[in-house]
C-alpha cells in the first residue's frame, strides 16, 4: 500500500515541476523578446536619422560611346543626384566619367538589354560613385539617373 501511495504521488511532483520549467521558459522566452524588440527598436532610430534626403542633380554635359564586348558599343548619358548636404553647388563629374566608363568597358549587350541587368549593373556604379564622393562622412551622391542608354 505504500508502493501504491509513492507511485501515486510521483506523477503529481513531475506535473508541478513541469509547469514550473514552461512557467520559466516562457518568462525567459518573454524577457529575451522585449531585450530584442527594444535593442532593435534603437537600430531603426539611427537608420532612419541616416536617410538621405535628395539636393541639386547635375547632369553630365555630354554623352560617352564605351567599348562592349564583340565590338559593340554603348552610348550612356547620365545625371547625377546629389544628397542635400552636398549643398546647391554641382559637383565636379570627371571621377564620375571614369567610374562609368570602368563599370560598362566589357559588358555584353545581352547584360545590358534587360532591366534586371542594367539595374545590377546601375548599383555597382551608384556604390562607387557614393564612395568616390563621400567627403569627411558626407555623401555627396546618392544615385545615378540615365538620360540616354543606346547599344549598338
Amino acid at each position: 500500500m505504500a508502493d501504491e501511495k509513492e507511485t501515486a504521488e510521483a506523477p503529481k511532483k513531475s506535473n508541478k515541476m513541469l509547469m514550473v520549467v514552461i512557467a520559466l521558459v516562457l518568462v525567459i522566452l518573454g524577457g529575451g523578446g522585449a531585450g530584442a524588440f527594444f535593442m532593435l527598436r534603437g537600430d531603426t532610430a539611427s537608420a532612419a536619422e541616416e536617410k538621405l534626403v535628395k539636393g541639386v542633380v547635375t547632369p553630365a554635359e555630354s554623352t560617352i560611346t564605351v567599348n562592349l564586348a564583340d565590338g559593340h558599343y554603348l552610348k550612356l548619358g547620365f545625371a547625377v543626384q546629389q544628397t542635400e548636404d552636398a549643398g546647391e553647388e554641382a559637383i565636379d563629374l570627371s571621377e564620375a566619367y571614369q567610374l562609368a566608363i570602368d563599370e560598362y568597358t566589357g559588358r555584353t549587350v545581352a547584360e545590358l538589354s534587360t532591366a534586371e541587368g542594367r539595374e545590377a549593373i546601375k548599383k555597382e556604379l551608384v556604390a562607387k560613385m557614393i564612395e568616390a564622393y563621400t567627403e569627411d562622412k558626407t555623401k555627396m551622391v546618392m544615385d545615378v539617373y540615365y538620360t540616354s542608354f543606346v547599344t549598338q
